[in-house]
């Protein structure tokens, strides 16, 4: 069969051949009809993240939509090396497959499901938003946080604060449920009348001293709890991070991922952002591509819009 392989470390993908999978008692076969590139599978894919495999070669991609044996369209996650989700067919655990609603269209499924399910783990999982609660998505003019906005409002916040580079996007945002936009060099000036007034979470697409800024004036409100949760470093890996803003403050710091949250409440999130998605609009832009493309398409990929491969 077809799929985009990666042959050894620090390779991109090329479309090629690779046998076919064999599923056992605890494990079915997909025909894919989706795909998309995320940040999370050029990771896994460069061998640069915590989850990555050493198995080589191996089809890249993580998760997509497809079809059941007996037609039924469905969502599925594929981590166990070496099936990833790029491919013509592909063997993935039982428990790793959820429903897909059958109003919600499998490509639009398959481009919102990663970024849909980084906000709606952090906010039910991680940081479990109460109805009216205030939430500051840092880094909203990503895919991710930009679907963070909707998300958050589906899910009942009363007030949504959106931080970003780009204040075109901010503006639009403002449409989509943003209540507050600011550009991240208007962001330190405007945090102390915002902790003052309020904020219980934070959803952190970015890190860097976006994040550090947040965290510094969540101490200056002391006793104020505030949950932040990161979920992205699009700003770089690391801070220097004072013990101080830990002791001395309600400030709380937890993330959101592989490893903080199992891969059962994943999927379950997945599973229940995807039947939001057939009643709210969830959209995204992206644009397919068929598979056969993928080397030349791996890279296309960027913050605004998702690269679905097609099959």
């Amino acid at each position: 069969m077809k799929a985009a392989i990666v042959s050894a470390a620090g390779e991109q993908p090329v479309y090629g051949d690779f046998p076919e999978p064999h599923a056992d008692e605890q494990h079915v076969i997909v025909s894919v009809k989706a795909a998309a590139v995320s940040q999370l599978a050029k990771a896994r894919a460069s061998g640069k993240h915590y989850s990555a495999t050493t198995q080589y070669p191996f089809i890249t991609g993580i998760d997509g939509t497809g079809t059941l044996s007996n037609g039924d369209p469905v969502y599925f996650v594929a981590f166990d090396a070496p099936w990833g989700s790029m491919a013509e067919r592909t063997v993935v655990p039982a428990v790793a497959v959820v429903p897909l609603p059958a109003s919600l269209d499998p490509v639009l499924a398959a481009a919102i499901a990663n970024p849909g399910m980084s906000s709606w783990a952090a906010l039910t999982r991680r940081a479990q938003l109460q109805p009216g609660e205030t939430v500051l998505i840092n880094g909203a003019t990503g895919t991710s946080g930009g679907l963070a906005v909707r998300i958050a409002q589906h899910l009942g916040a009363g007030k949504i604060i959106a931080t970003g580079r780009n204040r075109d996007v901010l503006d639009q945002l403002r449409a989509q449920g943003a209540d507050i936009t600011l550009t991240l060099d208007e962001l330190p000036g405007a945090l102390p009348a915002l902790m003052r007034e309020g904020i219980d979470i934070v959803l952190d697409y970015l890190w860097g001293q976006s994040a550090l800024d947040i965290m510094q004036a969540a101490v200056a409100g002391e006793e104020k709890v505030v949950r932040f949760v990161q979920i992205g470093s699009l700003s770089g890996q690391e801070i220097t991070l004072h013990s101080k803003l830990l002791r001395s403050s309600g400030l709380t710091l937890m993330g959101s991922g592989l490893g903080s949250v199992s891969n059962a409440d994943l999927i379950a999130c997945i599973s229940e952002m995807l039947n939001a998605a057939a009643e709210s609009d969830f959209s995204i832009a992206f644009q397919m591509r068929p598979l056969s493309e993928v080397a030349q398409a791996w890279q296309e990929d960027d913050s605004r819009s998702r690269t679905v491969f097609t099959l």
